[in-house]
């Protein structure tokens, strides 16, 4: 049984091939294309002051140097946020639940930030390393502690997202499982336990939006620094 609960997380195969391709890449697919009634066409119009909302979030901390990763972050924001909605449907399979595919994504991302803070401006890209003012004594043991909390950033950046996504699937079924459980056996408290899947499941929609949203911001304080 408990192994049962994490078969959700398992990426579904047909024939030994893996899936996850096919839904890493089915969201692109509910993005409607251009067309002669691109102007009037109410979903396309939604979809326009969506995303210009997500881009004049995103591009707020950023200078204008800045503002040339708004294609970047924009589209990783609309890729993260429809998988992870996708992902909350039954029998659906969340890809951003793969510790992986987010290590896949944080990584090189955090090191173009940081190769180009390198590039432009070392001697500030640097002196992040060592706060000014620093006694003598301390400055060996900083150096390593700013090295040190500089290279865990792309993996604080993938743990968070399969964590949260993770923990949130998990209570869905478990309280489902329970629901279903208890519905002949107590049907007083199965409507109880309805309810709370209720609430957690709007709860968890609100999750998979902040944490697209918290992904590719933090990704932009650290583009901030370096630019």
């Amino acid at each position: 049984m408990n192994l049962s609960f994490f078969d959700q997380f398992a990426s579904p195969c047909l024939m030994g091939i893996p899936l996850i391709l096919i839904s890493t890449l089915f969201p692109s697919l509910l993005i409607p294309s251009r067309n002669n009634r691109w102007l009037t066409n109410r979903l396309s119009t939604l979809q326009s002051w969506f995303i210009n909302l997500i881009t004049k979030q995103l591009m707020i901390p950023l200078n204008k140097n800045g503002h040339k990763w708004a294609l970047i972050l924009t589209s990783l924001m609309t890729f993260l946020l429809l998988i992870n909605l996708l992902g909350l449907l039954p029998y659906t399979f969340t890809p951003t639940t793969q510790l992986s595919m987010n290590m896949a994504l944080a990584i090189p991302l955090w090191l173009a930030t940081l190769l180009t803070g390198l590039r432009n401006q070392p001697s500030a890209s640097l002196g992040h390393l060592l706060p000014e003012g620093t006694p003598t004594p301390l400055i060996p043991a900083l150096i390593l502690i700013e090295t040190t909390s500089l290279l865990i950033r792309p993996l604080a950046l993938g743990v968070r997202l399969t964590a949260n996504l993770t923990a949130g699937h998990l209570l869905i079924q478990l309280i489902a499982t329970a629901t279903s459980t208890l519905l002949p056996i107590m049907p007083t408290i199965s409507i109880l336990t309805i309810l709370i899947l209720l609430l957690l499941t709007i709860l968890e929609v609100a999750v998979a939006m902040i944490q697209a949203y918290v992904f590719v911001l933090l990704l932009s304080l650290y583009l901030q620094e370096n630019i």
